[in-house]
């Protein structure tokens, strides 16, 4: 029997598995202070200064601010203040706020982001064979209200419903960001469920411990993948590979298959 007629759901990652970040952090930042009249931002700085600030406020207020009742943007704010400044950039809160104004507006957009040509025929493709399809992202609420419907996968025509951690208030890899999204797909048993991903740590994981089918996609080529596949996990270029494979794939009657 295929694994395809098993199962009832299809769960997908966002960013790295349906679409991508286009260009780099400092082209975003730069475009947004040279708007104002300033000085293009260092790029490397830019990028480490980000990626600290980031990981601060994650630690401070995870699920950008869930808990603690923060609006997004005040979080997004901090974020991107500690960010200029960790690069060096000190600027006057009101030519912050006009920077910072055009760094959100952006990010709330479709500019910053490409979907991958195979994603929006791989979820029609898996709605037409009768299976629910749910994304789970590690991402704000403007994800499922703004970023995706704008770069054409929409709710009700690509994917039924979403796991975001700004909404949920949990992230991935906590296995109870799976469980909800099982909870959301109709109360499915798990092994009537996959997903796809690109993150060993943060999908497949998780996802097996609590029982659900998971593969992972290598669209990057990255030098970790080889360790996915010595490690058992099913690791495919893209979701054209990732439908054959579900077509093909066998699992045994009764059992539920270590996938």
């Amino acid at each position: 029997m295929s694994l395809l007629s098993k199962l009832r759901c299809i769960t997908i990652d966002a960013t790295g598995t349906l679409l991508a970040y286009k260009g780099e952090l400092g082209d975003y930042y730069c475009m947004a202070a040279k708007a104002v009249g300033l000085p293009c931002p260092d790029y490397k700085r830019m990028h480490e200064g980000f990626k600290t600030a980031y990981t601060n406020m994650a630690k401070l207020y995870p699920c950008f601010g869930h808990a603690a009742k923060m609006p997004n943007i005040d979080w997004w704010r901090s974020c991107v203040k500690d960010s200029f400044i960790k690069a060096g950039y000190d600027y006057d809160e009101e030519t912050f706020e006009k920077v910072f104004k055009r760094i959100y507006s952006v990010f709330g957009s479709s500019a910053p982001y490409s979907v991958f040509p195979d994603s929006q025929p791989f979820m029609r493709w898996a709605r037409s064979n009768g299976l629910v399809v749910g994304v789970l992202s590690n991402a704000e609420y403007r994800y499922q209200d703004v970023i995706l419907p704008a770069l054409g996968l929409n709710k009700g025509s690509e994917w039924d419903f979403g796991v975001f951690s700004g909404i949920v208030g949990v992230e991935k890899p906590e296995p109870r960001f799976f469980e909800i999204a099982l909870e959301m797909a109709g109360n499915l048993a798990p092994e009537e469920v996959l997903h796809i991903g690109d993150s060993m740590r943060k999908d497949y994981l998780p996802a097996r411990s609590v029982g659900m089918h998971a593969l992972l996609l290598d669209r990057f080529k990255t030098p970790d993948a080889e360790n996915w596949r010595k490690a058992g996990a099913p690791v495919l270029p893209d979701l054209v590979a990732a439908q054959d494979w579900l077509i093909k794939q066998e699992v045994c009657v009764g059992h539920q298959s270590r996938l």
